[in-house]
């Protein structure tokens, strides 16, 4: 005797798909568009809702609208599940070949229902489509690496579930499975309760795939200048006072250099402010392309940036800032400014961020009154 009824199985499935389905879409209308995936997520789990209440109405509804239908609609969720984990990753879906291959396995069954009736054969020809849909899922997830519970979570469960039909597809050719979806087999009230609890968890792991990618973003935002990407004030002055007080601890050098672009409210007031905006883009890219990648640029404010270099002594620093005002002493793209540079390296243990960057900035003073376009050391 089975604990559970296959058709309230069923409809456990559809209920707890479309219950997930509300929240993905709610994410979705609040969380921002660079977080993709959860339209299709959301989407997935409806069609899965509306393929579970079709599957339910076995021998209430026509024959068609309870087999073939919710067949095709049921795998084209599971589908449309996958193309949300690709659009989350970034990868571009591929539909066409995948809605060939679903659409295939619907006209099969649709011939073992009505001209060669075996349901054991529909059985396992979904059940195989499935494997081939969470097994590609289950992929394209560990090719993203497994480096957080979410993905731990998502990866786990898309497996889980492949596992599961494999199983029942093995099964079938030992023990009885019925006429049809409802026979009552306690096989298949497991396999139902299982896929149904699987599929809640994976649901639920989406949404804190989305919650981590949000944590991340923020994080983000909270540290760079949203116009250059370069770190924000706050951000690099604390990297500076870290590695002063690193440095002091090991005895070792670290430099700063204050960077200001000469005459850049000129052109603001001569090509305007979303120029001004493409210039500083462009003077952070080429600053980026003349440092290490242990070194940090930030963003002080205006026209204004600073450059960590740990580990680095003067002459190297004096190197590195030579460089940087040359990358950006060319005449393409036009509109373009020279840079001025002050230079300094701290002092010993008793040295303060204050007076390292006083330094600095005493030095990018001189830079200026000596003519602009040029290094000062402070």
């Amino acid at each position: 005797m089975n604990l559970i009824d296959i058709r309230t199985a069923i409809l456990l499935i559809g209920v707890l798909s479309g219950l997930m389905s509300v929240v993905l879409y709610a994410l979705r209308r609040s969380y921002p568009a660079s977080i993709g995936g959860l339209g299709e997520w959301s989407t997935g789990l409806l069609l899965i809702f509306l393929g579970g209440l079709l599957a339910a109405g076995r021998r209430l509804l026509p024959e068609f609208f309870t087999t073939a239908a919710p067949n095709f609609i049921l795998m084209t969720g599971v589908y449309v599940l996958y193309v949300g984990t690709q659009r989350f990753f970034g990868v571009r879906p591929r539909p066409w070949p995948w809605m060939a291959f679903i659409s295939g396995v619907v006209l099969a069954t649709m011939w073992f229902t009505w001209i060669e009736p075996l349901y054991v054969v529909r059985l396992r020809l979904v059940a195989t489509a499935m494997v081939a849909l969470f097994a590609a899922q289950a992929w394209m997830i560990w090719r993203q690496g497994l480096r957080t519970f979410a993905r731990v979570l998502a990866f786990t469960m898309v497996v889980l579930i492949m596992v599961m039909q494999v199983v029942r597809v093995l099964t079938s050719f030992a023990l009885p499975v019925g006429v049809d979806i409802l026979d009552g087999t306690p096989e298949q009230a497991l396999y139902i309760a299982s896929f149904s609890f699987s599929l809640l968890l994976f649901a639920i792991s989406t949404v804190l795939l989305a919650s981590e990618r949000l944590r991340i973003e923020l994080e983000y935002l909270a540290t760079h200048d949203s116009l250059t990407n370069a770190l924000t004030r706050r951000h690099l002055t604390d990297a500076c006072q870290r590695e002063l007080e690193r440095c002091s601890r090991q005895g070792l050098s670290m430099a700063v250099l204050l960077l200001d672009l000469d005459h850049f409210k000129q052109v603001n007031d001569t090509h305007g402010h979303q120029t001004g905006d493409r210039v500083l883009i462009q003077f952070v890219a080429r600053v980026r392309a003349a440092l290490r990648s242990i070194d940090l640029l930030g963003r002080f404010g205006g026209e204004e940036f600073v450059v960590l270099l740990p580990n680095t002594r003067l002459p190297e620093a004096q190197l590195v800032a030579e460089r940087i005002r040359q990358a950006c002493d060319q005449t393409e793209p036009a509109p373009t400014v020279t840079v001025s540079i002050g230079l300094s390296t701290n002092k010993g243990e008793g040295d303060t961020l204050d007076a390292l960057l006083g330094r600095a900035d005493a030095a990018l003073y001189r830079a200026k009154a000596n003519g602009r376009n040029r290094v000062e050391v402070g």
